[in-house]
């Protein structure tokens, strides 16, 4: 892209067992809120910035982060991602991580929200050396329309690639268009309305993980349907399908407690936004 809506760098490390900012950029429509530090936790959580509100026709973003080594990082939206109707050229976001050796990122950003006729490319690069450790969950909605009909916007692609020490070891590719697909039926969203994903991959994980984490999804209230896939690497991805934003989150948010509390003994902070 030769020219940028919104560009947004940020390069943290590990100083006397504390993470501090070593290098933050911003330009256009995208910033970066001053970092919070919940509690007496060493490490900060910064929040994402949209100043227009939501993402327009054409609008093209970039965003970088690099974590050193013994570093660790909690990046967040500050509300829901909307992308507003796209009648030329759809809006692009692309992202690109670089994770050093023991450090720990946790990217949560808030659910997508699709405006009727829009349409949305995302792709998310991660560079993980071995020993890093990511938490990465998504959550995509029927979008919105004025007169209230899910699935009214054109194209929603969600790209990401995952390479451990050079190797690509993880692929998704999310890809709706609801003018093409059947999405109430068999293989997309069968009957729900509500997408989630929560990628981990971490040295830790092992089965007793992954049947602690089964045990935990169980246990949740509510209308979903979900499945867990090991990786190739130590790791997993979660799938949801549901009615409700709230329903993924409480589910994602009870996975990443556990595994906090497994791998931390600590447990997890509120990114309350209001």
């Amino acid at each position: 892209m030769s020219e940028w809506t919104g560009i947004l760098e940020l390069d943290v490390e590990n100083r006397q067992g504390r993470t501090v900012a070593d290098n933050i950029y911003f330009q256009g429509a995208f910033k970066v809120m001053r970092p919070v530090y919940f509690g007496k936790n060493s490490y900060p959580c910064y929040y994402l910035l949209n100043p227009g509100g939501g993402y327009l026709d054409g609008d093209t973003y970039r965003m970088r982060v690099s974590l050193g080594e013994d570093s660790r990082l909690t990046l967040t939206t500050q509300s829901s991602t909307k992308v507003y109707k796209t009648p030329k050229s759809y809006a692009y976001q692309e992202t690109e991580f670089h994770l050093k050796k023991n450090s720990y990122l946790e990217y949560l950003p808030d659910a997508l929200i699709a405006y009727k006729d829009a349409k949305y490319i995302q792709k998310n690069v991660v560079y993980m050396e071995k020993g890093a450790t990511l938490l990465y969950s998504d959550i995509v909605t029927p979008g919105w329309s004025p007169e209230g009909d899910a699935f009214s916007y054109d194209t929603l692609r969600l790209k990401s690639e995952i390479y451990m020490d050079g190797e690509l070891v993880v692929f998704d590719h999310v890809k709706l268009q609801p003018e093409q697909q059947n999405m109430t039926g068999l293989g997309f969203m069968e009957g729900y309305t509500h997408l989630g994903s929560f990628i981990v991959i971490g040295e830790k994980t092992d089965d007793a993980l992954i049947d602690r984490l089964y045990e935990v999804v169980h246990a949740e209230s509510g209308d979903f349907e979900f499945g867990i896939s090991k990786l190739t690497v130590p790791g997993f991805t979660l799938r949801i399908i549901a009615d409700k934003t709230q329903v993924i989150e409480r589910v994602t948010a009870a996975c990443h407690a556990a595994i906090s509390e497994e791998w931390q003994q600590m447990k997890p902070s509120f990114l309350r936004k209001y």
